[in-house]
């Protein structure tokens, strides 16, 4: 049997810390690399997150992703959510090679994470807008905001309804 040549990264080495944040986001400033973020609840992941993050990663070098926290996701939308735990959620998006960081925060809002990375790039969903919560921050950091429209009819809110219907 062939063996493969091909080995994945271990998706622990992409989960970083609060403390690990700042040393990693000035490691990828001096090295001149386009650093692009999003967060999210990525809750029962879908096609629309896929088609997300994608989006996000053409956008630079690296793409760190911010993960609402189950404790933050039961504060700012319901506490019956996430479906899916952290645990789960975060190993997901570790295990996409377009993803290469993951940072769990527990604020409802992803705006400390932002100030650490100071990225060049967020990316955000159209239905946000440009002047979303995260603009200031970005901005403030010399960064931008690129805004993905939304797959039709995905998100984890319109797919629990649809399971729940049936």
């Amino acid at each position: 049997m062939e063996s493969l040549t091909w080995q994945p990264r271990d998706p622990r080495t992409k989960l970083v810390s609060r403390e690990a944040l700042a040393e990693l986001s000035c490691r990828l400033h001096a090295t001149g690399k386009t650093i692009v973020t999003c967060n999210g609840s990525f809750d029962l992941f879908h096609y629309g997150h896929l088609y997300f993050l994608q989006t996000a990663r053409a956008q630079g070098d690296v793409l760190i992703v911010g993960l609402n926290s189950d404790s933050s996701i039961k504060q700012y939308k319901d506490p019956r959510r996430p479906v899916v735990p952290q645990e789960q959620r975060w190993q997901i998006l570790a295990a996409l090679e377009i993803v290469d960081y993951v940072h769990i925060f527990d604020e409802t809002v992803p705006m400390p994470f932002l100030e650490i990375v100071r990225p060049h790039v967020h990316v955000n969903g159209e239905e946000y807008g440009e002047n979303c919560i995260e603009a200031p921050t970005v901005r403030a950091g010399g960064g931008k905001i690129v805004l993905v429209p939304k797959v039709a009819g995905l998100s984890t809110t319109a797919l629990i309804a649809r399971i729940k219907a049936l």
